[in-house]
């Protein structure tokens, strides 16, 4: 066989396996962008306000639990986080609560949640569920290491401006939503691309042997690992954690990377070693690798 025959035959197992996955997916990734654009236009206000009326409560340390919560339902990105929680700062709120707030945040949102439906009822649990220990974790880390003393240092950092402007709330939520298509499209195809070179080329059962449940540690610590250099966008990384699953990776090990890879996405990183600075941007780094192999390693025990 000739090398343009040979090309062309492998692009056109690429080509049928990428239509595949992009039907299998896409309504996942548009329901999502809709969802948040949704939550940005119309709720974003509303979280980040509740989040700062929680500054007059006497909740304490159980604040953390709703800092939390209040983290996933937010829409923004790190960089848009980092100087919301600066003026919260600013005004009073407690670093352990601004902690648990940033923590789930760069963790999970509402679109990203969405886009998980994908990989079934199982993985938006397992990922709810532990994105949002996670976010509390965090918080009570800096509670019982720093207790009432400043943890971040959110000097320099301004509320930045909104581009949900428009008065007409149509058009502010038909431009949200351009926004987010620009931010996410690349990525996702990016992804399923990627998802369909890897049906092509990789067998299930060296794959399996790698991250599923017969390696369990192994596999857990491998997608730990593998989540810091891979993951770019939430979006583009659900078609490949899809046929990963399909391909016999564990849910633990599954887990660990969902938890990895927004962790220690580099844009993510660069805003946050601004305000944490070098040695506890060190401690940060080892909190999320400890906490995804533990709560890989329990997913998978639970799981069984």
């Amino acid at each position: 066989m000739d090398w343009f025959s040979l090309f062309r035959r492998e692009f056109i197992y690429i080509r049928y396996y990428f239509i595949i996955q992009l039907q299998q997916i896409a309504v996942y990734w548009m329901l999502g962008m809709v969802i948040g654009s949704l939550v940005s236009v119309f709720a974003k206000d509303a979280i980040h306000n509740g989040f700062a009326g929680m500054k007059e409560k006497k909740w304490g340390v159980f604040g953390i639990v709703l800092a939390s919560l209040l983290g996933i339902a937010s829409p923004l990105c790190m960089y848009g986080t980092i100087p919301i929680a600066a003026s919260f700062s600013r005004h009073g709120m407690r670093h352990d609560w601004l902690a648990a707030f940033m923590m789930s945040s760069v963790l999970l949102n509402p679109q990203l949640l969405i886009y998980s439906m994908a990989l079934g009822g199982a993985a938006v649990a397992v990922r709810l569920i532990s994105c949002t220990l996670c976010g509390i974790a965090a918080g009570l880390a800096v509670y019982f290491l720093y207790g009432k003393k400043p943890f971040f240092d959110f000097s320099g950092f301004e509320p930045r401006a909104s581009h949900d402007t428009d008065p007409n709330l149509l058009m502010r939520l038909v431009k949200n939503l351009g926004r987010n298509i620009r931010a996410t499209a690349p990525w996702f195809l990016m992804g399923v691309l990627l998802s369909a070179l890897f049906q092509r080329y990789v067998p299930a059962d060296r794959f399996a042997a790698f991250f599923g449940k017969s390696n369990e540690g192994f596999g857990v610590l491998m997608a730990a690992t593998v989540g810091v250099p891979l993951y770019a966008c939430g979006g583009g990384t659900i078609p490949l954690l899809q046929q990963w699953l399909l391909s016999g990776m564990s849910m633990g090990s599954a887990s660990a990377f969902m938890i990895t890879g927004p962790a220690t996405k580099i844009t993510n990183l660069g805003a946050l070693k601004i305000v944490l600075g070098i040695r506890r941007f060190a401690g940060y780094l080892g909190f999320v690798m400890l906490f995804s192999l533990v709560t890989g390693l329990a997913v998978n025990a639970v799981c069984g």
